[in-house]
């Protein structure tokens, strides 16, 4: 008998939203994921200790100050995980820009190119990496001019209409529509728990593979940041779907065949791209997606500076 797992993967593409190699051993995704709070929730693992050591060993011989040491730390041990994990994947890492940089396009810009550059010193090419940027208006356009010039990217934190627009005209390889974020945000709002059929969150990215198939973009829709197994299943069918271990474990442990939720309508009608006024005052528009990206760019960094933190104190 099949898995719901494996009867997933019929319908989409699995990534693993983890920095854990072993799961991505045991689940065999076909992309995977890092950022500073999964390597945050990896850092005290046993087997993760000896990658830590040789990445700070090596910042200690090219760095002689202390602080160049720690500005660099994340993203060498970043890319030196994404590359570990590329080995044991057929797709692509994704690997984030510090979300300290999601209002200034021109920095943004700079640290993609800074890893990709660390991923081709470690033989893991372009085609290999999707760089992660915030859908905050600056981040879009990094990601815009990045794709000019052949280095894909993964716009995250993305919780509304616009900021899923921008993307596509944009021309961006990927988009993370969350959707435990949201059902968390309505969840409080009302005081009530949600059916995965009328979950808000499912409901948000169903809306976005709708905006998407209609404006036959080829960005590709990638549903993120669940919460139950419901809440999957209920997105079957959307071109990808990033997943925890503890959720991909669920799946696979239950036998059953999983139905197609999420059908891509043909293309219809594309609508004219919107301008830098548009997008914020819809965004602003938007009390839910206004209040989780601003939360999600703090949380992001407070995983970024503990990490540094945690690292400052192994170098030292």
């Amino acid at each position: 008998m099949t898995t719901r797992l494996d009867s997933l993967k019929t319908h989409s593409l699995v990534v693993a939203d983890t920095g854990d190699l072993d799961a991505i051993k045991r689940y065999r995704p076909h992309d995977a994921t890092t950022n500073p709070s999964l390597l945050l929730k990896a850092f005290d693992l046993p087997g993760y200790q000896a990658l830590i050591d040789e990445e700070l060993a090596a910042l200690r011989a090219e760095y002689q100050d202390h602080q160049s040491q720690v500005e660099h730390a994340v993203d060498r041990l970043a890319v030196a995980k994404g590359a570990e994990i590329a080995r044991h994947i057929p797709g692509r890492i994704s690997t984030e820009v510090a979300a300290r940089l999601s209002f200034d396009e021109e920095a943004s810009f700079r640290k993609a190119h800074e890893l990709i550059e660390l991923y081709g010193r470690r033989g893991v090419g372009p085609d290999r990496v999707l760089i992660k940027l915030a859908s905050t208006w600056e981040g879009i356009r990094a990601a815009e001019r990045l794709e000019r010039e052949g280095i894909q990217c993964n716009l995250t934190l993305l919780f509304s209409e616009v900021q899923a627009q921008a993307c596509f005209d944009a021309g961006v390889f990927l988009v993370s529509p969350f959707v435990g974020r949201v059902t968390d945000w309505y969840k409080k709002e009302t005081g009530r728990d949600f059916a995965p059929e009328e979950d808000p969150g499912v409901r948000f990215v169903h809306g976005v593979c709708e905006r998407a198939g209609h404006g036959g973009y080829d960005t590709v829709v990638m549903g993120a940041s669940f919460r139950t197994v419901g809440q999957v299943l209920a997105l079957a069918g959307c071109p990808r779907l990033t997943i925890s271990p503890s959720l991909l474990e669920e799946l696979a442990a239950e036998e059953g065949e999983v139905a197609r939720a999420v059908e891509i309508p043909a293309a219809s009608e594309r609508p004219r791209p919107l301008s830098e006024p548009a997008f914020r005052w819809g965004h602003n528009q938007d009390a839910m997606a206004n209040d989780k990206l601003a939360e999600g760019i703090r949380r992001f960094d407070e995983d970024q500076r503990t990490l540094e933190a945690r690292l400052a104190e192994r170098l030292g």
